[in-house]
């Protein structure tokens, strides 16, 4: 049975490389963020607050370690052990308007693990209702749900381009060493609009150096885009990059050091940022902008393999992105188009087919 996991495994990877072209072009990070402000079309039929009851997705294959992981029995009298070291950690929020996303990551990640029994899930939650829904499609997954609370951070939200960037929830990421247990030394955060197409302890056992976060970087943009011409202005503000040479990241796929993290209090510097742009506008592009400002110039580069990012659009202009030329690790449907959304309108961009493998939504036939 594992060797048929496998080849499937394969066999979606292989898919992936198939479609990349020599010609493919790729496009400036911030367009692949900037959108309409009007996106409620690309939404669940239903609002967050409807019966979980109208949300179904099919029970996952069960996916198991190969030999070569050896031992991973990760649990006494049932409990798992978080603090196991031997455990990759991955972060993912759960909300309902992107659950479906979040199934299809997390299916992904399984699908291709060498030793997925060795992964164990955070999730992020503001919804107290969705554990048992992801329980009963991931039935031996290793996982612990954490409530965030929205009043964390309500007041420091400020106005973005696009509404789905003012969720708190989005914010949530700023706290993981705050809401993750001591022991847990590293994280690899993802969003929930993205499906991994390899082995996810390659990134796991990325090298941060002295750094506290790796992250695929984008130095040829435009990094002037990511704030207002008034942040350039003033030296006060614009005076943080001194000294640095800071680039593009993209914070939906991110490598953390969370002992690094606690210990110089990175939050309380994120905080102070979003304090500032509540009085003073600096940005617009949600939650983004505050670890430019804390982490541009001083992050650990990851090959960009792990964020094919922007595949998303712009949905003002209904275009379609696609993939940079390289090789693939991880596709990212940042933007404001997520595939699930453009598959059942039937208006998919060619590379949503990407995602679709790993859905689990819906019914069992």
């Amino acid at each position: 049975m594992l060797w048929i996991l496998r080849f499937s495994g394969f066999f979606s990877a292989a898919l992936v490389m198939i479609i990349l072209s020599p010609s493919l072009q790729s496009f400036p990070p911030a367009e692949a963020i900037r959108s309409a402000n009007h996106d409620g079309h690309l939404r669940f039929p239903f609002s967050p607050s409807d019966s979980l009851t109208q949300l179904s997705f099919r029970k996952s294959t069960t996916f198991r370690n190969a030999d070569e992981c050896g031992f991973s029995d990760h649990q006494i009298r049932g409990k798992t052990i978080v603090c196991d070291p031997s455990l990759v950690h991955v972060a993912i929020t759960l909300d309902v308007e992107y659950l479906r996303g979040s199934v299809a990551a997390v299916h992904s990640i399984l699908q291709h693990s060498m030793c997925p029994e060795n992964v164990f899930f955070h999730f992020l939650v503001s919804e107290t209702n969705l554990e048992s829904l992801v329980r009963s499609t991931f039935p031996q997954l290793k996982l612990k749900v954490y409530y965030f609370d929205p009043e964390i951070v309500r007041s420091l939200i400020s106005t973005s381009v696009r509404q789905a960037l003012e969720q708190p929830l989005n914010y949530a990421r700023n706290y993981l060493a705050d809401l993750l247990e001591p022991c847990v030394k590293r994280v690899i955060y993802l969003d929930s609009d993205l499906v991994v197409v390899d082995d996810i302890a390659k990134l796991w056992t990325t090298n941060l150096g002295s750094r506290t976060i790796g992250a695929p970087e984008y130095c040829h943009a435009n990094f002037t885009k990511y704030f207002t011409a008034s942040f350039w202005s003033e030296k006060r503000f614009s005076g943080t990059f001194r000294g640095r040479k800071p680039c593009y990241f993209n914070t939906g796929v991110m490598v953390i050091d969370l002992v690094k993290w606690r210990w110089v209090g990175y939050t309380k510097r994120i905080e102070r940022w979003m304090a500032i742009q509540k009085s003073h506008l600096i940005y617009e592009l949600g939650s983004l902008p505050s670890y430019l400002l804390v982490f541009a110039g001083h992050v650990a580069p990851i090959e960009h393999r792990w964020n094919q990012h922007g595949l998303g659009g712009d949905n003002v202009r209904g275009s379609c992105r696609n993939l940079h030329p390289g090789p693939v690790s991880l596709l990212h449907w940042s933007g404001s188009g997520k595939p699930w959304l453009r598959l059942d309108s039937k208006q998919p961009c060619p590379l949503d087919a990407l995602w679709a493998p790993y859905d689990l939504y819906g019914h069992s036939p």
